[in-house]
């Protein structure tokens, strides 16, 4: 199930992606929004998704997620991603100094990380945390 989920997830952030450099055309989005969705309900299960998303702090970044996804859906597609956009950093802003944590530790990538003006603004925004793999 996890491998259908990331599957899912993948081609939905594709879909978002090439959605929006195809000057946000909403059949693209609305596939890859409901995607995306999916995907994660597949790789965390249905009741964890139900619980991460409608938890009560976390029910403002909620709103505007699943309320861009809507206006995507009714056809407003640059308003939808806006909203969509600022929630999917409301609700996800916990994950982002561990991801960062992780990138730095990729060879090509933690190197550009790594440089004095991006890393003093990364450890800034997201602090000086960093990735532990587990044994």
């Amino acid at each position: 199930m996890i491998k259908i989920g990331m599957g899912l997830t993948g081609f939905g952030v594709f879909f978002l992606f090439f959605g929006m450099i195809l000057f946000f055309d909403k059949a693209l989005l609305a596939i890859g929004n409901v995607l995306f969705v999916a995907g994660l309900a597949f790789v965390i299960g249905l009741e964890r998704t139900f619980r991460f998303f409608f938890q009560k702090h976390k029910m403002k970044a909620t709103g505007f997620f699943l309320g861009g996804v809507f206006v995507v859906l009714i056809g407003w597609p640059l308003i939808g991603m806006i909203f969509e956009i600022y929630g999917f950093f409301l609700l996800f802003r916990g994950f982002f100094p561990v991801v960062v944590g992780f990138i730095r530790r990729v060879p090509v990538l933690g190197s550009l990380l790594n440089l004095p003006g991006i890393r003093s603004v990364s450890n800034h925004i997201f602090g000086n945390r960093t990735f532990k793999p587990s044994k």
